[in-house]
């Protein structure tokens, strides 16, 4: 772990009046690092766009249903790319992580004109059996039968991933995985052409997790050390 016991009974302890001055000062990068949060957020949003040219096709709850019908008559989709490999009968702990943050905030998304939803290659009857077991309600479909995983970068074929040529996170990189997560936008304009205007991944999408922002608050941090993640569990497996 990052933090023991032992560094928490070491650390400083003052005067209210000297906690005060402190925190007074540490607030003043608090405030920088949000003007700054805010100015990345703005040129994102500058960032220019790409045509979807190819007509993807997914399998979900109301039968087959294209990428454009996903926007569910809104002008933005956010997709999470959900770590679930075809072969395997659970998605990814660590997306599940992530997921256990999704119920409550589409609801509020659609204030917004943004339609959220997940989307792995796993057949659709695994994602609705895990669904159910996970407790969740967001829409969640099946890309088994197209390239959209492939074309977004969060799955690689066997050949890629042999020849260390795999194009992941903006770099050619080596990976021992065939699936990976992410988030990608997408805007629908009222021509009815659909745009791609941005995806991010590994680190990229903490912003999306607001159970890890909680522990960024507190003595201990996300108390992970050499290990990010290992603690993680299916909500239903932890011991309390």
């Amino acid at each position: 772990m990052a933090n023991d016991e032992s560094s928490l009974k070491e650390h400083s302890v003052v005067s209210h009046q000297e906690w005060i001055k402190a925190r007074t000062a540490f607030l003043g990068q608090e405030k920088e690092f949000t003007r700054l949060r805010d100015e990345l957020s703005r040129q994102r949003r500058e960032l220019p766009w790409e045509r979807v040219e190819k007509n993807y096709l997914f399998d979900g709850p109301k039968g087959k249903e294209s990428l454009a019908e996903l926007f569910e008559n809104r002008g933005q989709l956010v997709v999470y790319h959900f770590m679930f490999n075809p072969a395997a009968d659970a998605g990814c702990k660590h997306c599940s992580f992530w997921a256990d943050n999704f119920n409550g905030i589409v609801v509020h998304l659609r204030q917004r004109d943004v339609t959220f939803v997940a989307i792995s290659r796993a057949p659709l009857a695994k994602i609705e059996s895990f669904k159910k077991r996970m407790g969740w309600s967001f829409k969640w479909v099946s890309s088994s039968q197209n390239d959209f995983n492939y074309d977004y970068h969060v799955s690689f074929t066997p050949e890629a991933i042999q020849s260390g040529t795999v194009f992941h996170n903006y770099a050619i990189q080596r990976m021992n995985m065939s699936d990976r997560e992410g988030v990608s936008v997408f805007h629908k304009d009222v021509g009815g052409a659909i745009l791609h205007t941005y995806s991010a991944y590994a680190r990229g999408i903490d912003m999306l997790n607001t159970a890890y922002h909680y522990p960024d608050l507190v003595p201990k941090g996300r108390d992970e050390g050499d290990a990010p993640q290992s603690w993680v569990r299916y909500h239903d497996q932890y011991k309390d």
